[in-house]
Order: structure tokens, then C-alpha cells, then sequence
């Protein structure tokens, strides 16, 4: 996959190689004390799915939980017995008025999308009532699998954890939002979404390898390389709505964990963390002090 294609900008946010750096030989990971005086809480970078082979986590991630009272997410994890939340789910990736992926799409690209698919047994005409966004997570689902690469992430390890020792979890924003965001990729550019997807998924196992690469290394230089500056370059639109927003809507509520007893150990996707908009650089600007958790 080239790094300048909306793809990328899509896929690191949501997950968000050659391997380009040894893990074993590096002593920092994607996770930040941040302090206010004696106050202080963690700050730490995700990848929303992992391959076995990713575990265990860097020590630092470990640490930072432990020295926790209250975990803190993106948002609350779905149970997979919520047939409830599938069905909103469902219904906000799905068409509601005339329009049709058939319709949306130029018969080039919708044919283009149905060969995509067809290796896999799926007949495109049945996903024609739902949006390119929900027609994406379906290709980077299949790519996923195909590259034995659809592990747990992150979040869910330590939700799970979370839940076994009874720490408190809070969460940044809502899964409706999540779900709306996701829904409504691609709107009003359909044909350019699904041919830079398309187009990119030849070399999906080295790309996504060198995301885990960075994200473990703590390296935010290159995932912002990798993972925000496409979407900054070829949608700024989608840009300031996965990001830039996203980043300022949560640094009041990570600023109000300070002033308290608890420890805060708040978990976000490692692109929140890159880039001169990110979490990281806000949080600098409002003053904090900044601190690369190192073991």
C-alpha cells in the first residue's frame, strides 16, 4: 500500500509490515506519564486488533494498569451477545432512503468491488443496502483473517483484565458516535473510497506489520507517517473528523481526572497520539508534563 491513500488513513484509525525495528532491543513503548505537579495519570497508545504474536504487551503497559484505579476507554466495548447494539449497528451502515451501493457507485467500481469479492463466496448484491463504510470493515475484516493477523487489541485485553479485578472504567465517548463516525465514511465520495481501498490491500500484512512495529516502539514520528498524515493529505475532512476533533473533545475530560485521589489509566488508538493535533501535543500545550514510560 502506498502511505498516501485514504485507505490508510481509514484503516489506522480503526486499527490504529518488515518489521523496521527490533521490539527487544527498544526501551520505550506507546505510553505516557502525564503530570500535573504531584498529580499524574497514564496516557497510553492502542492498536484495535493484534496477532497472537503481539503478546505479551510491553511491560509499561502492565505497569501503567496496575498503578491505576480506573481504566479509561475510547468507549465501552460491546458485549458479543449485544444483538441490540448489532442491530444499530446494522442500521446506521445501512441505506435509509432511495440510495443503494449499486446507485452510489460508478458500474466500473461496483464491479470492481463485486470481483473483490467473489473469491470469498460473497455476492456483492447482497451487501447493496449498506454504506461503503460498512463495505470496508468487510474487506479489512476478510484481509485481516486472511493475514492471521485478527487477534485481540489492546482495549479489549485490558477491559477484560478490568472486569476480572473490578476496576472502575470510564469511557471518552459514546458507541453510537463510534458507530456513526464509521457509518458515514466515504459519504459523498463513494467511487474514490472504494478504489484507494481496493487498490491498496496488496501489501496489507507489511503496512499493518510496520503500524505494529511503531506503535510498539513508541515511535510516533513514523506512525504519524503511517497513519494520520494520509488522511490529512487526501481527505481534510475526514482528517479533522477522525482526529483533530476527536483529540480536542477528549482533552477536557482527560483534564478533569486530575484534581483527585485516583490513579487514571486512559487508553486511546495510537494515531490520537501522533501528529501536531494529537493528544499528546495538546496536553503539552495546556501545559502538562509529558514522560515516555520507560522499563
Amino acid at each position: 500500500m502506498k502511505l498516501t491513500t485514504l485507505f490508510k488513513a481509514s484503516f489506522g484509525t480503526l486499527l490504529l509490515s518488515s518489521a523496521l525495528v527490533s521490539p527487544a532491543v527498544l526501551a520505550e513503548t506507546s505510553v505516557w506519564k502525564v503530570s500535573k505537579g504531584g498529580d499524574y495519570l497514564y496516557v497510553a497508545g492502542t492498536v484495535h486488533l493484534l496477532p497472537e504474536s503481539a503478546f505479551p504487551l510491553p511491560a509499561e503497559f502492565d505497569k501503567a494498569y496496575t498503578d491505576s484505579d480506573t481504566l479509561v476507554l475510547e468507549t465501552k466495548i460491546p458485549e458479543p451477545t449485544d444483538t441490540e447494539l448489532q442491530a444499530a449497528m446494522l442500521k446506521a451502515m445501512s441505506y435509509s432512503d432511495s440510495r443503494s451501493l449499486s446507485k452510489v457507485l460508478s458500474p466500473e467500481v461496483y464491479k470492481q468491488v463485486s470481483d473483490y469479492f467473489a473469491p470469498y463466496g460473497v455476492q456483492l448484491q447482497q451487501l447493496d443496502g449498506y454504506k461503503p463504510g460498512f463495505i470496508m470493515i468487510q474487506m479489512l475484516a476478510l484481509e485481516m483473517m486472511k493475514a492471521q493477523m485478527n487477534g485481540e487489541g489492546v482495549d479489549s485485553h485490558f477491559d477484560k483484565q478490568a472486569k476480572i479485578d473490578g476496576k472502575p472504567q470510564l469511557y471518552l465517548e459514546s458507541v453510537e458516535s463510534q458507530i456513526n463516525l464509521l457509518a458515514n465514511m466515504g459519504d459523498g465520495y463513494e467511487d474514490a473510497f472504494m478504489k484507494m481501498n481496493l487498490e491498496q490491500f496488496g501489501d496489507f500484512k507489511q503496512y499493518f506489520s510496520a503500524m505494529i512495529d511503531a506503535w510498539r516502539a513508541g515511535d510516533m514520528a513514523r506512525l504519524n507517517t503511517l497513519a494520520v498524515e494520509p488522511a490529512r493529505q487526501m481527505d481534510p475532512m475526514l482528517y479533522q473528523a477522525l482526529f483533530v476533533q476527536r483529540n480536542q473533545n477528549w482533552l477536557p475530560q482527560i483534564e478533569n481526572m486530575f484534581g483527585n485521589s485516583n490513579k487514571e489509566l486512559v487508553l486511546i488508538g495510537g494515531g490520537h497520539l501522533a501528529g501536531e493535533h494529537s493528544v499528546l501535543a495538546l496536553l503539552q500545550q495546556a501545559g502538562y508534563k509529558l514522560e515516555q514510560v520507560s522499563l
